[in-house]
């Protein structure tokens, strides 16, 4: 059992061992590259981790459907502001609102801030001028401008909407 000897430079037959072997090594990264998309194809599908036992364990408590937990509502004081009306006769706005919180965790957290947020929103609203206030475009811009200032003064807690009860410009 010796083994055959080496093939020499000027041997005929060496040449093609070698471009066999390249056509070999093609064929086996193709077959690989094949492979590895297959899986990975199965993998996004959710075929294979569903056959792998990997997929969500229900239990019989989860089945149920969730029901989905009513907001809770706090109440903010009215408030009157003086309006920034520059050089002209003094404007007023007089409101009354409501935020709307997702979690009935949160409500004393909120309800805890409550002097906080009222500040908040007061400062804002002395530094608006009349005009800003006029239309549904502007009550829309208070109202988001309101909301990101209540989620800051609450927070960690969150608000998820503000709720005008009253709202009027003099």
């Amino acid at each position: 059992m010796s083994s055959p000897p080496p093939a020499k430079a000027d041997d005929p037959e060496a040449p093609a061992a070698s471009k066999g072997g390249r056509k070999k090594l093609i064929v086996i990264g193709g077959a690989a590259a094949v492979l590895l998309l297959t899986v990975a194809g199965l993998w996004f599908s959710g075929i294979l981790p569903h056959l792998l036992g990997m997929g969500k364990k229900e239990d019989h408590a989860s089945a149920e459907p969730a029901k989905p937990v009513p907001p809770s509502y706090v109440d903010i004081p009215e408030m009157i502001a003086n309006l920034n009306s520059g050089n002209r006769k003094p404007s007023y706005v007089k409101l009354a609102a409501r935020v709307e919180i997702p979690k009935p965790d949160d409500v004393d957290k909120v309800k805890a801030a409550l002097p906080r947020l009222q500040d908040m929103m007061q400062t804002y609203l002395r530094e608006m001028r009349p005009e800003e206030l006029r239309g549904s475009a502007g009550t829309y811009r208070l109202r988001e401008e309101l909301l990101a200032r209540a989620n800051a003064a609450v927070a960690p807690a969150k608000i998820s909407d503000v709720l005008f009860t009253q709202m009027l410009v003099q």
